[in-house]
């Protein structure tokens, strides 16, 4: 489905080129509840911003469903994102001025789709999750875990075949976050949601049937033990 091989990133810090990435293997299979798991600087944002094809490796093949990222370009990226991706972030992303029902349906506004077939699917996606009596407040009107479900009833409302969630607890006190991690496995188990999960959190990773840790740019062990999944 999604495979990374080799991948390096660096940037350009004045006369110095600092290496983020250093060379991932990583292969996330359709189906998988996956965590990449990290300290602050391991590199795992920019792990994760390459696997949304939100920023491009300096270095490597990044191959989805087969096909070689670095062979779309802009208009092609974003179409295959809008499709079929899903994001999901620690800070929400909500739009302060929008209801619950209006941010869930974001996504849908660029597939072309009109207003009443738009908040029609973003409804269903927010009962889903447990916001069917929220529809109407807006975000300084919800908790912190009622943000995070919209967010995810965002991230969904596209049908997508990824959801990439970007330590979607960390904003979070401990069972709000257990609430949320529920979601997103009974999501993946019951939806055949794919999940990547990026987190610096042992016990949200726990929970992940695939655990993978990364290390100065490295992945440094895959839990499962599954071959091929890790680089060496």
């Amino acid at each position: 489905m999604l495979q990374l091989v080799d991948i390096r990133k660096s940037y350009r810090l004045g006369p110095d080129e600092v290496q983020v990435l250093n060379g991932i293997h990583l292969d996330v299979e359709a189906g998988d509840l996956l965590s990449i798991m990290g300290p602050s600087g391991s590199g795992k944002s920019t792990l994760m911003n390459i696997l949304g094809l939100l920023s491009r490796q300096t270095g490597g093949s990044y191959l989805v469903n087969g096909r070689d990222a670095s062979t779309m370009d802009d208009r092609e990226l974003s179409t295959f994102r809008n499709a079929s991706i899903g994001f999901v972030f620690q800070s929400f992303n909500l739009l302060g001025h929008l209801t619950a029902l209006d941010n869930a349906a974001l996504p849908l506004v660029y597939r072309g789709l009109d207003r009443r077939e738009r908040r029609r699917r973003a409804g269903d996606i927010l009962e889903k999750v447990g916001m069917a009596d929220r529809l109407d407040h807006k975000p300084n009107q919800l908790s912190g875990g009622q943000k995070q479900r919209v967010a995810i009833a965002r991230a969904l409302a596209g049908a997508p075949a990824v959801v990439l969630a970007d330590e979607p607890t960390g904003a979070l006190d401990s069972h709000t976050a257990e609430d949320v991690m529920r979601l997103l496995a009974h999501l993946n188990r019951e939806e055949g949601i794919t999940v990547v999960i990026i987190t610096h959190d042992p016990e949200v990773s726990r929970q992940c049937r695939r655990r993978t840790r990364i290390r100065d740019g490295l992945l440094v062990a895959d839990d499962d033990g599954a071959p091929g999944t890790a680089g060496p």
